[in-house]
């Protein structure tokens, strides 16, 4: 196995897509050296300054420049603003001699092959032997930019293709050459996956490679379709996005997101490399070649096939190049579609539905799904592949062959040959040897068809699949708010499936069965799921009935099992470890909190937000966030309590919410015994080995600890803020209502400065003064809001 270990690298290429690469390697610890080309004129600024072209102020100035730009850009390219610091400016004449340092160095420059040729004939001579040397480019050939090169720079060569933005898309096209060492080829994939959190696929040395080759494909067919069938652009996005198993932004919300020049340089670059039929179709179609001649490439000049004019949204006319109001498309497929459940079961309805939409989307889907069966072979080696390019690429719910199964194969196929469609011969001869989808499941294990056989899908060994697992095992207990799961090797996993994982009573009583199970039978318990996101709080519905109805005592009641429940995480005997990803808020971020640890994927979005249907945290996350902040500093050493009472009242009453895990680390929310899963696909797998490591150090749970607390005079000092803020018109009269019963809580209540007093009081404390603001009808109309509106009042 190659011994080999990244621990520096180098990004040639500080543009957009570089400096992304250079910050999601920063994310992730890794020194990264980013170099760009050296300036030949000054600018006015320099040129006042008395700088020259010899300075390294100025030499170095386009890297600096795009450096300082990732603190600006949206969506943040950094998990947290520290990480900038992990990334070194410099140039490619001057520092090119600093490749002796480094382990990995990524070619990001101009998509032209005789500048990459130019860039690796200089990296050769600087770089050390065994190092690894990659290309991002989107589709200029990884074979013939290799021409020329010593046989070791050969050896480690491959491309490595991340999609933008780099630390939010999860998909990761890994070329090799004929010349590329196997074991080389295997390193990357597995530091592709494990440390740099992507979903990997191997590419072959074709044009685009697979995403961009049948994504830009889809693209094509779908603007061709549009003006044959004379659909506009705004009915095309309404049943091309979510309805279909896509991105919101749909088609041309798409592309005006992309760029308009960066579409056209991509399809452009297929249309130079092949022939027949296919040259026609990546072809761009003359009125987007004059949006590009005219400058309307979209979001970042304004306009493309969208334009906004105040609140109001148009929609581009491709025949007049004129903007109008924007359309949908509804027909009654599109209205029964709706009432379908699964993308799959929505896609079918659709496409053999007669009338436009379902005209529109057969014409479509039939294009692309012959032309993926036709690609197989070519531009990967599955359908496997092909199908994980598209949905982590591109945000496909479903790849084009689980589409096909979805629609189903023998109909489907059937139908494009009615039409004198040729369908690719194995398809065919799949069909006539009784294999009717290209995949299947037994055992709960997932098959897909190749080469006239089914073969077994290779999942990475750290993905836990749920769903498999109770297929195969069923569950310890369930009900209707979650399920108890033996996820092996003496682990159990509790796993939350009420709608949007909003806890109830449900779900409190199965974490009581829980913790009770595990103490007995387990060495530790995972608090986990794999839904869209680990858990928005509280059943906010259920509570705002309750409270209309004047059943407070019903209320105080779910209030204590909540606070009973998650006391009982906190000092189980066994460990309990919370894997949050997502949106983690409110309620969700208090399961957390009394954990023995937690294990956060990258991206998970955690804070206390309930000030934001006018209430506080009722689930002991005040306690819990408090506690946390004097548990992160370190033994013996003094510490200002007002302080942290400062910074955990101003993280509750302004709904602090993290905007990755490492920030959710900065706030507090984890410290840094917690850990961060980069690979959010991995993050089950991550929590079980932190149960197992706590169990065999011979875990011994939390000790009860009383809490010192600020007090009456904390309390005054933490009203001043707020009360400043109240006359300065940021906040209403009952925000100031909430900021006070928060720092109430917070600061302890009546009690003299520096009081040690127990949880419970606590608790008391938080639970009187939650059920008081559920009574404000001020309260119940932002409750009422956010479930009509899923947006906050400010009343």
């Amino acid at each position: 196995m190659l011994n080999q270990l990244i621990k520096k690298a180098a990004v040639l290429g500080s543009g957009v897509m570089g400096s992304g690469i250079a910050a999601h390697l920063a994310n992730i610890g890794i020194p990264t050296l980013l170099l760009d080309i050296v300036p030949r004129e000054l600018t006015k600024e320099e040129e006042a300054k008395g700088l020259s072209l010899s300075d390294k102020q100025v030499r170095n100035r386009i890297s600096v420049a795009n450096i300082q730009k990732l603190l600006k850009q949206k969506p943040a390219p950094l998990t947290v603003k520290k990480n900038l610091a992990l990334i070194e400016a410099g140039n490619l004449e001057d520092d090119l001699v600093k490749l002796k340092d480094v382990d990995w160095v990524i070619e990001v420059v101009v998509e032209n092959l005789n500048v990459k040729k130019q860039v690796f004939e200089k990296v050769d001579q600087y770089r050390k032997p065994g190092s690894i040397v990659s290309s991002n480019t989107s589709g200029i050939s990884v074979e013939a930019m290799v021409e020329g090169r010593s046989d070791d720079f050969k050896k480690h060569f491959l491309g490595t293709h991340f999609f933008n933005p780099p630390r939010y898309l999860k998909l990761l096209e890994i070329i090799p050459t004929q010349y590329t060492d196997p074991e080389v080829l295997s390193f990357m994939k597995t530091f592709g996956e494990d440390v740099l959190g992507k979903g990997v696929v191997v590419a072959k040395d074709t044009p685009n490679f697979i995403g961009n080759r049948i994504g830009t494909y889809g693209l094509l067919v779908t603007v061709r379709e549009m003006l044959k069938g004379g659909y506009s652009v705004g009915e095309i996005d309404s049943i091309t996005g979510p309805l279909i198993g896509r991105a919101k932004s749909a088609t041309f919300r798409t592309l005006d997101v992309v760029g308009l020049d960066t579409f056209y340089h991509v399809a452009n670059n297929v249309y130079e490399n092949v022939a027949g039929e296919e040259k026609e179709v990546f072809e761009v179609p003359s009125f987007m070649k004059t949006m590009v001649e005219k400058g309307w490439l979209g979001s970042k000049s304004g306009q493309g096939f969208f334009l906004k004019k105040g609140k109001e949204i148009l929609e581009l006319d491709p025949n007049t190049l004129e903007y109008g109001p924007r359309k949908k498309l509804s027909t009654p497929s599109v209205e029964l579609s709706k009432q379908e459940k699964g993308t799959g079961n929505k896609l079918k309805a659709l496409v053999y539905a007669n009338d436009r939409a379902g005209q529109f989307l057969w014409n479509t889907t039939k294009h692309s799904l012959i032309y993926s069966a036709q690609l197989l072979g070519e531009i990967a080696e599955t359908i496997v592949s092909i199908d994980r390019a598209m949905k982590w690429g591109f945000g496909w719910e479903k790849g084009p062959f689980e589409n096909w199964d979805a629609i189903g194969v023998e109909q489907s196929v059937q139908k494009m040959k009615e039409e004198g469609l040729e369908v690719p011969a194995w398809v065919t001869e799949m069909l006539e040897k009784g294999n009717t989808t290209f995949y299947k499941e037994e055992n709960g294990d997932l098959y897909f068809y190749h080469k006239g056989e089914y073969q077994l899908v290779e999942i990475n060994p750290k993905v836990i699949d749920l769903k498999k697992i109770k297929n195969q095992k069923g569950v310890i207990k369930k009900n209707g708010g979650a399920s108890l799961i033996d996820i092996g090797d003496g682990v159990a996993l509790l796993e939350f499936h009420s709608p949007n994982n909003a806890i109830g009573l449900d779900i409190v009583q199965m974490i009581n069965f829980a913790v009770d199970e595990v103490e007995k039978n387990y060495k530790g318990l995972v608090i986990g799921n794999q839904g869209k996101n680990f858990c928005v709080g509280a059943n906010l519905a259920m509570m705002l009935m309750e409270a209309q109805d004047d059943n407070i005592p019903e209320l105080d009641m779910v209030v204590r099992h909540l606070h009973n429940a998650l006391l009982k995480v906190k000092y189980s005997s066994k460990p309990v470890v919370a894997a949050p990803f997502g949106m983690t808020l409110g309620g969700g971020a208090e399961v957390c909190l009394p954990a023995a640890h937690i294990q956060a994927s990258s991206e998970t979005y955690m804070g206390l937000v309930e000030v934001g249907v006018g209430l506080l945290p009722g689930g002991g996350g005040n306690k819990e966030l408090y506690i946390k902040h004097l548990e992160s500093l370190p033994n013996g050493v003094q510490f200002d309590l007002q302080n942290i009472a400062n910074k955990v009242f101003e993280s509750i009453a302004t709904a602090k919410v993290s905007t990755s895990g490492d920030e959710a680390r900065e706030n507090n929310f984890l410290n840094f015994a917690d850990g961060i899963s980069f690979n959010g696909d991995h993050l089950l797998y991550d929590a079980k080995q932190a149960v197992l490591a706590l169990h065999e150090k011979g875990y011994k749970p939390k000790v009860r600890r009383k809490v010192p607390v600020v007090g009456e005079t904390g309390y005054a000092t933490l009203l001043l803020g707020a009360e400043a803020m109240r006359l300065s018109g940021f906040i209403s009269e009952h925000d100031l209502k909430i900021a006070k019963k928060i720092a109430y809580v917070i600061a302890g209540g009546k009690v003299p400065f520096g009081t040690e007093v127990d949880e419970q009081y606590l608790l008391d404390l938080e639970r009187e003064a939650f059920l008081s603001l559920i009574r404000e009808p001020k309260t119940q109309q932002r409750m009422q809001h956010m479930l009509v509106k899923g947006k906050p009042l400010r009343n």
